[in-house]
């Protein structure tokens, strides 16, 4: 898009031959991304959140169900328009899947269609009925499993065969691809009761087990890039230092997978490896749980640092998603445990999330009323 030179009050200036140039159209769509499915995730996980909370309070499971339906409402609006996008602008939506930095978002678009999934069985239920709502998870759950699988193996083929990385490119996008099937995995616990008895929910859990395992071993290796790239040349540019947070993701539902994997393995397995299950989702949970809070300082430590000089753009929506995972994270651990620890800091993080989607929420609704978050990047 071309630029014009502008008066003192923002109006463009006259050309040389004494008429105004005509304006181009408004084209919002054609810079529409895939990272937009983030506000979805980031919407979503503030309802399934609360619905997970050890503390009841009055109108939260109401206010939670509300916000799963706005979830719902922007996850097909985005749906539609992302079509749109595709269809009018093939170009520009085909070379989303060539650039280093854009593609790693794709794996918004399956952890937005898990979110909300998940979102109707623990609160749609309510409002839509048992059935609906096992059909609109069941739906979502597989689209965004089979999408997850293939951005999880894709996109970083891409990166083995397309592209050249520097040695300070690592950054918390290149989780976006790989985490999809760990949210499978702890969606996918949800659903393994409503299954037959015997071996379709043996094989949906082994299948969970698999992703849990498949995404947790590829964001570790994720992670260590990361860390290592922080130490050698210290923060990202402004623009990109919330992606810190992303690491929070993989850690938090981890921990989430592991625990509703061992709640639902008494309907899949024999006495003996649900039990087993039971200790593994401690053994695990517990350690990388230290770990996430560790990550969670670190994470506001350095937000704090360049707060200043940090432009508002979507990857604001990383403060959101993966520090929801770790209120999930939280509460599953307190169920299996009693412990207290785990309920004050799920209720903590759950207040922290509640604040930072509200401020980058409000921020988005104004971006997109003024047109900055729809126009070309600069």
């Amino acid at each position: 898009m071309s630029t014009l030179p502008r008066t003192g009050h923002g109006q463009p200036a006259p050309t040389g031959h004494g008429r105004p140039p005509v304006a181009e159209p408004a084209q919002p769509l054609r810079h529409l991304a895939p990272n937009w499915f983030a506000v979805v995730m980031g919407t979503g996980i503030v309802g399934n959140a609360a619905a997970t909370l050890p503390l009841r309070v009055p109108g939260l499971h109401a206010a939670a169900t509300a916000v799963w339906a706005l979830a719902a409402l922007l996850l097909l609006t985005l749906l539609g328009a992302w079509a749109l996008h595709w269809r009018r602008y093939p170009d520009s939506a085909r070379g989303h899947g060539s650039n280093p930095v854009m593609m790693q978002f794709y794996g918004a678009l399956p952890m937005a269609l898990l979110t909300v999934g998940a979102g109707a069985l623990m609160l749609g239920k309510d409002v839509i009925g048992l059935g609906a709502a096992l059909t609109l998870d069941w739906v979502l759950w597989s689209a965004g499993t089979l999408i997850g699988l293939i951005t999880a193996a894709a996109i970083p083929y891409r990166m083995i065969t397309r592209h050249r990385f520097d040695a300070d490119s690592a950054f918390g996008g290149w989780l976006m691809p790989v985490v999809p099937p760990m949210v499978s995995a702890a969606t996918g616990a949800l659903l393994i009761p409503h299954l037959p008895a015997g071996q379709a929910r043996l094989t949906m859990f082994f299948a969970c087990l698999a992703m849990f395992g498949l995404s947790l071993i590829a964001a570790i290796v994720m992670i260590t890039l990361i860390w290592s790239r922080l130490l050698h040349h210290g923060l990202p540019a402004a623009g990109m230092v919330a992606t810190v947070w992303l690491v929070l993701g993989p850690l938090g539902q981890s921990v989430t997978a592991a625990g509703m994997l061992a709640a639902a393995a008494p309907t899949a397995l024999p006495d003996r490896d649900s039990a087993g299950m039971d200790v593994f989702s401690l053994v695990f949970g517990v350690p990388t749980w230290g770990f996430a809070m560790l990550w969670l300082a670190l994470a506001v430590a350095v937000t704090a640092h360049a707060r200043k000089s940090m432009p508002f753009n979507l990857t604001w929506w990383g403060f959101t998603f993966p520090l929801g995972t770790c209120v999930t994270g939280s509460s599953v651990l307190f169920a299996h445990t009693g412990a207290d620890l785990f309920a004050v800091i799920a209720v903590a993080l759950y207040a922290l999330l509640v604040a930072s989607w509200g401020v980058v929420a409000t921020r988005t609704v104004r971006g997109l009323l003024n047109g900055e978050l729809l126009a070309p990047a600069r």
